[in-house]
Formats: C-alpha cells, structure tokens, sequence
C-alpha cells in the first residue's frame, strides 16, 4: 500500500500517509530522514529561495538548497507572505441555484426562517448574570416536557464595561442569538445596571414576538429565581405545539469551521465539506465560511469566485482590514499556524489556509458579512472573524447556520449553540474520540470514493436537520465566545 499522496499534479512535495523510516522508497523518492505521519517529503531537489508546491499552489519557499527525498518542515520552509497585496478582479461568476425535491422537516416561524431544533434559549445580557442563568436553565429542564428540545444558557463575561466596538460586537451578537430560529423561545436575563441594560438591548433586538421572547431584571425581582421559572413556563407552553413541517433544503444555512487542524485536512475532511457545499449551494442553500486569518496565502482562491465586482471588493476589505487588524496590534499576519498544527505537519499560513477554503469547493462566493451579521444572500458568504473555534462558531450561529461543520485532526469537543457536527480528517482521530467524532472522513485516504463519502455526509445532514442529534448535542457540549478588541473599564 503506498505511504504517500501527491494532492496535485503540480505539487513538488507529497503526504506521508504513515511514519515513514529514513531510507523507505517510493515511487523513486527515498526518505533522506525519518518523516513523521501527514508531513511533507519533498519530490524533487530545489534550491534555496524556490517555492514548495502544495494543493497546486505555494505554500512557502525553502531556506537552503534541498535534495529530493527531504524532510519539508519549519526547519526549512519558510512563509511568502507579506502584510499587504494588489488583488485584480477576474470578472462576474454566474451564481443560478436548481430546484432540489430534497426535503427536511423543521419548524416554520413567523420571520420566514426555519429552525431544525424547538429549543429555549437563555441568554444574559451580561456576565453578573450567568450563574442565576445557569440555575434557570437547570429548573427549565424539569418544567418541560414533549415539543421542547431543551433549555439552554449561553454564558459570557461581557455586557459591561465595554466600549463603542466592543460593546457594539456583543450586542450584535446576543441580539442574533436571541432571534436564531432553532429557539423557539428565549428567556433574556439582564441584572439591571450594566451597559447592555435592557432599556438599551431591547432596541438593537427590533421587532420581536413577546410571547416567545421574555425578559427578566434581577435586580428588580425580589425573588429572580421564581420570576425566571414563571417565565419559563410561560415560554414553553407558547412553543410546545410547534410542531415541524416539511420545507426545500434550500431553507438550510450550513456553517464551515475547522479547528485543530492536520495536513490531512484539507485532503480529506475540509475537501468533503467542499463537495457537500457545493451540492447545497446548487440546491440554493446558504452556507458561510468564516476565519479569515485561515483565508491568507489562499484569499485569491475566493476572489476569483466572486459572483461580481461587489463580492470582490468586499472580500478584499475583508482580507485587508483583518491584515490592518493584524498590524495594528503589532502582530504579522502569518503567525497562525498553531502548536497542533504544526504538530501535525501544517508548516505555513499559506498551507494552512489552501487547506482551509477547501470547505469552501468551488461555489460562487455571492456575499460577505460583518462580525455579527446574519445571512441575506443564499449560495456561499464569507464572514468576518477569527479563527479562535469558539468565537468562530458563535459567529458562525450568529450568521444563522442552523448546522456546523467542523473539521478536525487533532479532536476537540467543543460545540455551538446549534448542532455541531466533527468530521474527522483521519482513521485514528475517528477510533480513539468515537464519543466526539459524527463523521469520519479519514476513509478518503483509506481508499473510500470521495463522491460517495460526500452523499453519505450530505444524507447525514438531512438527518441531523430532521431532528438526529449530533455528539456535542448528546453530551451537552455548548458554549458561545465573544470577539473583543478593545479595552475593558
């Protein structure tokens, strides 16, 4: 069986699929070195200041002349990237959905959207409330009975202290969430004094059902406790005879995420999303793509799918001021890759982000959004965040994704606020966290159709869509995570 896959034709490196020994041979390539698993061996011999090529593209040029056979690593590989780049526009990308008969069952609300879970959610206005909406949560819980998927706290330290961006940023946030169609009823929990008091929150939240949507000031509550409960009840018995009905896919906001990545990932897991995306996109479904310092070094990638000149100019104010934001705290933009991924044969930002846009496949890039904004195009946005898998996957819920997909190699449990499926980019990560892993698409690499592994992963998301819960959903695995810029008072 062969230890090694060349992504593309146009690659001058390879994948060991397995460790490889110093002097194993293939293919007329001997390892000048122990390799470890899922690095890289270089093809050909190269000279120093050359580019290594990986996914067809580069990913970084050698510090030293090299010979074919060569251990390619931090060690001698080496970023291209800069703080700044010219980007051209190639032109208008037709973006012209089809009609699907795919069908998932989901709740109907009365904004036009569709929710695949009848949750309650409740949501703090700042973090001098958390744990009195945790205790809520709790009794919540017990109250309810069948039509409620469940009570549920979204906890954060924020809400006070914080200026203008910063403070703007959780509001946008907390707001979204509050109006995120998976819940069915919200109860907004504030302690009274705060700067997000809800004299000041209840205008950035706009119209909104009061039947579903409950307030509660513990400060004025002489027992918040008992006043929580009442409410509570109060939504589950509006919410409980909500009841699903049948609605195209093409309802369904799919959000992409990554996290812990591996160099199988952009071969297997992120690859697989970029297939499934492609199908939803064309069935018109919306899906979003998030962590823009992931997107440098493979930015072009996306702009060159830019439905028109007005997607393309927005996507590079998106590359430019998260490079401006990069600067302007002293940091270079291409100090990304982390610990575990280095750990786990990605070298360069560059490689670390064509990996990355693969979730993305090839669709037509039809919109960019805000830190904080919801969808309002169908086909694929980009959205404006960090990398960080918490704050990428409250944003991504934020943006309305009623489903995540998250990939990985290394494991993580983490989830969002909506279903979280992890999709494995490797066997072993599959086998060793069976209790954290949905979907492995390490059988790529055991020799499975790509194709096949795709519709496979695509019926999986009806599924999860029609009400099958995901691994973080049957741990109770969900948690949200703010962006903060700024200052705190």
């Amino acid at each position: 069986m062969s230890k090694l896959i060349k992504i593309n034709s146009k690659d001058n490196v390879a994948v060991a699929l397995d460790d490889l020994q110093k002097g194993y041979t293939e293919n007329g390539v001997t390892a000048l070195e122990d390799i470890p698993k899922a690095h890289k061996i270089l093809l050909s011999d190269i000279k120093a200041g050359e580019n290594v090529i990986k996914y067809g593209y580069p990913i970084g040029h050698v510090t030293c002349d090299l010979k074919k056979g060569s251990y390619i690593h931090e060690h001698n590989l080496k970023t291209n990237l800069t703080d700044s780049f010219d980007y051209s526009f190639s032109g208008d990308n037709a973006y012209i959905p089809q009609k699907s008969d795919v069908m998932i069952n989901a709740y109907k609300r009365e904004d036009g959207k569709v929710g695949i879970r009848n949750e309650i959610w409740i949501i703090p206005t700042v973090g001098c409330a958390n744990k009195a909406c945790e205790q809520l949560a709790a009794i919540g819980n017990n109250i309810i009975s069948d039509g409620c998927d469940g009570v549920f706290a979204y906890t954060h330290p924020y809400g006070c202290s914080q200026l203008e961006e910063d403070f703007e940023n959780t509001q946008k946030i907390l707001s979204a969430l509050v109006k995120h169609p998976n819940a069915g009823g919200v109860l907004v929990v504030s302690l009274g004094c705060e700067n997000n008091n809800l004299s000041v929150f209840k205008p950035v939240l706009g119209d909104y059902n009061s039947d579903r949507v409950k307030f509660l000031c513990l400060q004025e509550a002489a027992d918040e406790i008992a006043k929580g409960t009442e409410l509570l009840k109060q939504i589950y018995n509006c919410i409980k005879n909500d009841r699903r009905e049948p609605v195209g896919i093409d309802n369904l906001v799919v959000g992409y995420k990554c996290g812990g990545s591996d160099a199988f990932s952009g071969i297997t897991a992120n690859a697989l999303c970029g297939k499934v995306n492609d199908k939803l996109t064309t069935f018109g479904a919306t899906t979003v793509l998030t962590e823009v310092p992931e997107m440098f070094g493979a930015e072009h990638l996306l702009m060159a799918r830019a439905e028109n000149r007005t997607a393309f100019d927005k996507t590079v104010n998106l590359i430019n001021s998260f490079k401006k934001y990069f600067s302007d705290n002293g940091v270079v933009c291409y100090e990304n890759p982390s610990p575990g991924n280095h750990a786990g044969g990605i070298t360069t930002l560059e490689e670390k982000s064509l990996g990355c846009v693969q979730k993305g496949g090839t669709s037509v890039v039809t919109d960019v959004l805000g830190y904080g904004e919801r969808c309002r195009t169908k086909g694929l946005n980009l959205l404006s965040g960090p990398g960080n898998d918490i704050v990428s996957t409250t944003n991504l819920t934020a943006a309305g994704a009623h489903i995540i997909l998250f990939t990985t190699g290394r494991g993580t449990p983490l989830g969002a606020p909506v279903p979280t499926l992890k999709i494995s980019s490797n066997t072993d990560l599959f086998n060793h966290k069976k209790g954290w892993i949905d979907f492995n698409a390490g059988e790529v690499v055991d020799g499975a159709d790509l194709d096949s592994l795709a519709d496979s992963l695509f019926n999986l998301i009806v599924d999860i869509a029609n009400g099958n819960r995901t691994k973080n959903e049957q741990n109770g695995y969900r948690e949200i995570s703010i962006f903060k810029n700024g200052v705190i008072m």
